[in-house]
């Protein structure tokens, strides 16, 4: 199963749609992901990542949802 995760963009590196890198933020992580797949997402966008590649935008009700989702399994987890 593959899961991808919401993060919210900090930076958005270059201008070139296929070499476009961006730094997102995963609550306190941060981390370096292409923005290939999503050339419309702009510093401040919530995207889906997936292997280090941003897959979909989102909007910021949709990932406090998935956010809120992780955390009621974190909780049956533990």
């Amino acid at each position: 199963m593959c899961l991808a995760i919401p993060g919210k963009i900090i930076t958005i590196n270059g201008d070139d749609t296929l070499t476009r890198m961006s730094v997102v933020e995963f609550g306190t992580i941060t981390r370096e992901a292409s923005l290939l797949l999503v050339p419309e997402a702009k510093k401040g966008d919530y995207v889906l990542v997936h292997a280090g590649v941003a897959i979909s935008v989102l909007n910021e009700e949709e990932a406090n949802k998935t956010f809120e989702y992780l955390e009621q399994i974190e909780e049956v987890k533990t």
